[in-house]
């Protein structure tokens, strides 16, 4: 399991980021040992460390974020630290490892990427002010 993990993130910051992002709520799912950012239920970030089984996904921390397609495929282009979402559609979700070397500006501009995809799915009365 989660043990085995390196836990070193560069981004000291980006609980607090995702977290002021309006209606944005936090929660753990222990089954997947999942830390879920959520705007109106629907999940726009998530931090994980995947166990050994998991390949090249294996004890690296991680934020799974939503991207458009082709941005994403950009992203893993151009950043070695960059994959397809880890156990999410990898058309529309990377993993950035939180010990890597993704600038903190792009970073950012990923999370709120993220959410601003998110929240433009939802119905108008969902939407956060």
């Amino acid at each position: 399991g989660s043990e085995m993990c390196i836990r070193d993130s560069r981004y000291p910051w980006l609980d607090a980021y995702l977290l002021a992002k309006p209606g944005a709520e936090k929660d753990y799912k222990a089954e997947w040992a999942w830390l879920r950012y959520r705007v109106a239920g629907r999940l726009f970030a998530a931090v994980c460390c995947p166990g050994a089984q998991y390949g090249v996904y294996a004890g690296r921390e991680m934020v799974i974020l939503k991207c458009e397609p082709a941005l994403a495929e950009l992203f893993r282009m151009q950043y070695a630290d960059v994959l397809p979402g880890f156990y999410s559609d990898k058309r529309h979700w990377n993993t950035v490892f939180l010990d890597g070397a993704v600038p903190d500006g792009v970073l950012r501009g990923m999370c709120d990427q993220s959410y601003r995809l998110v929240v433009e799915k939802l119905p108008r009365k969902l939407r956060p002010e």
